[in-house]
């Protein structure tokens, strides 16, 4: 993996999204010996990854700081992280809701700010991460760091954030969701519940892929899987009456990203 050795990076807090991102560095050669977790178990999440119940004390600032705790743990944490990170530190934060003007309050030691969003296929290479912050010389290095977890998007308005989260951060519970209920679906047909769920899950495998290489629009795709008065049709029929799945996809976006709004204006002050 192309990232220093002579560049630490502080993990504060590991959990399921940081700990994926961590899962996929290590996977792809990122030295073990490179990482510092900083987490109330001090349960180390790798085999040679350096953890800390507390913060180190007398060592030199890390040259990336991944802040990785639940919002509401924010001002828990931000005086000794205030502490411990310098003029170059690069922080970047995975906190729902949390806007720039709010971490560059708390951290005013810091280098370059980042506010990134992550979701959980990163582990697998495969996932998206959502960025904005003025990155400055260092954009380069921080997106070679994230290449291995799948693609990049910086966004320039920041207003935009937490929607775009609510759908690449939130997106993949729905989408297992969907794939649950495909799965049910079949079972109440009398399909085997373990089999249903195979069939489910290598349905929407193949199917996501086919929509990411072809070329065409979902909705073109559906319909090209549609013949009139076949039985995909009359499927896609109650799919489509009212606009039923899109309306209620866009309610659960909403929900999603109105959570978002709610943290940020807890963690503005």
């Amino acid at each position: 993996m192309d990232w220093p050795t002579d560049a630490p990076i502080w993990l504060i807090g590991c959990g399921n999204m940081a700990g994926a991102m961590l899962r996929r560095w290590l996977e792809v050669g990122l030295p073990p010996s490179a990482i510092t977790v900083v987490r109330p178990s001090g349960e180390p999440p790798a085999a040679g990854v350096r953890t800390l119940t507390q913060f180190p004390k007398g060592e030199p600032p890390p040259s990336l700081l991944l802040l990785g705790v639940k919002p509401q743990k924010l001002d828990e944490v931000a005086a000794e992280v205030a502490e411990v990170v310098g003029p170059g530190t690069m922080l970047v934060s995975i906190l729902a809701g949390t806007k720039l003007d709010a971490l560059r309050q708390r951290f005013p030691g810091a280098g370059p700010v980042i506010r990134a969003m992550p979701n959980t296929p990163v582990a697998l290479g495969r996932g998206v991460v959502l960025l904005h912050g003025p990155a400055g010389e260092r954009r380069n290095g921080l997106e070679k760091l994230f290449a291995p977890l799948g693609s990049s998007e910086w966004l320039a308005d920041e207003t935009l954030f937490d929607a775009a989260s609510a759908l690449t951060a939130s997106g993949p519970a729905f989408v297992f969701r969907f794939i649950a209920a495909l799965g049910s679906a079949g079972e109440a047909l009398g399909i085997d519940a373990d089999q249903a769920l195979r069939l489910a899950l290598a349905t929407t495998d193949g199917a996501a892929g086919l929509a990411l290489v072809s070329g065409e629009h979902p909705d073109q795709l559906a319909d090209r899987v549609a013949s009139a008065g076949g039985m995909t049709r009359k499927g896609l029929d109650v799919l489509d009456t009212d606009q039923a799945l899109t309306a209620l996809i866009a309610k659960t976006i909403a929900a999603a990203e109105q959570r978002a709004r709610e943290l940020g204006q807890e963690t503005s002050s």
